[in-house]
């Protein structure tokens, strides 16, 4: 398996209703993904609820997805932490699950600075033979990775392949695209970005929505590719309720209600995240009903 996809699942870790990773309904999710439009997918990244996760845990939901769709599309391992040698250990192995790739956060909450960042990444990168993603997302992190130090890295590391750039500025990703090496990609990381992102140098999104629109975001990405701009921000358009209202609150509580709207529940989230209210469900059916997304 080569490449990493351009519509990529942030896939959500199913539970049962005691909480335990549901990992048969992981497959059923998985290969449904796939089947509805997906060309990659992250395992155990912040939409999968990382942080609550066992080490155990992630390690087998990660071999459980290789096993069951590895064959056909990319799985990108979230494997970062704020703690450098951790955060290599686990890549480690990670890597012995069969993973595709690696999706590596900037380090939260210790705020490094810019060579904290990228000492961190590079570190990372040399402790396994995959390729890496960068994961930038100051909203959750504290910290915003510069163009600078992604270019520094995409230039000195030759593992270090991409970006999910989620700091919501066109400019920083439009900058990381003029200027990376040959063959290094930006990832949209918010899927109201996606079209704009595009349009500056993007070359796909790692998405929440796709859980239940991926085939109307592949046409998005595919019109823009032929240069089909108006049918792209057509569909852009036509998405923007659904982005708005999967983000209303903490992802991944809306998109996890959202499914179980769809028909297809995956278990609420753990603590300290809590299962989407009546607000938030009310916009989620608003938002859903004109997509005919509703069971």
């Amino acid at each position: 398996m080569t490449g990493l996809g351009q519509v990529i699942t942030a896939m959500v870790t199913p539970f049962t209703r005691d909480l335990e990773v549901d990992y048969d309904r992981a497959v059923q999710l998985a290969q449904r993904l796939v089947a509805d439009g997906s060309d990659g997918l992250v395992v155990c990244g912040t939409t999968g609820e990382a942080p609550t996760l066992s080490e155990d845990e992630r390690l087998r939901l990660m071999a459980t997805v290789v096993d069951a769709v590895g064959d056909r599309v990319p799985v990108i391992a979230g494997t970062g932490t704020n703690n450098t040698a951790a955060a290599c250990a686990f890549t480690k192995k990670a890597e012995a699950t069969g993973a595709t790739a690696i999706l590596s956060v900037t380090p939260y909450y210790n705020k490094p600075p810019q060579a904290g960042l990228y000492e961190h990444f590079r570190h990372v990168a040399g402790s396994t033979r995959l390729p890496v993603v960068l994961y930038n997302v100051p909203g959750r992190t504290g910290v915003n990775m510069l163009p600078e130090t992604v270019l520094r890295l995409a230039r000195d590391v030759p593992n270090i392949v991409a970006v999910k750039e989620a700091s919501g500025s066109v400019e920083q990703a439009a900058r990381i695209a003029r200027e990376a090496p040959p063959g290094f990609r930006v990832l949209c990381g918010d899927d109201a970005l996606t079209l704009p992102m595009l349009a500056v140098g993007g070359s796909g999104v790692v998405s929440v929505a796709s859980h239940l629109v991926a085939g109307r975001l592949r046409q998005m990405i595919a019109a823009f590719a032929r240069g089909d701009v108006a049918a792209a921000q057509r569909v852009h358009l036509e998405l923007l309720p659904l982005f708005a209202a999967l983000f209303l609150t903490a992802n991944p509580i809306p998109v996890k209600r959202a499914l179980e709207l769809a028909g297809f529940p995956v278990g609420g989230p753990r603590l300290p995240l809590v299962p989407a209210g009546e607000a938030e469900t009310a916009a989620l059916v608003a938002a859903m009903r004109p997509l005919g997304l509703l069971a």
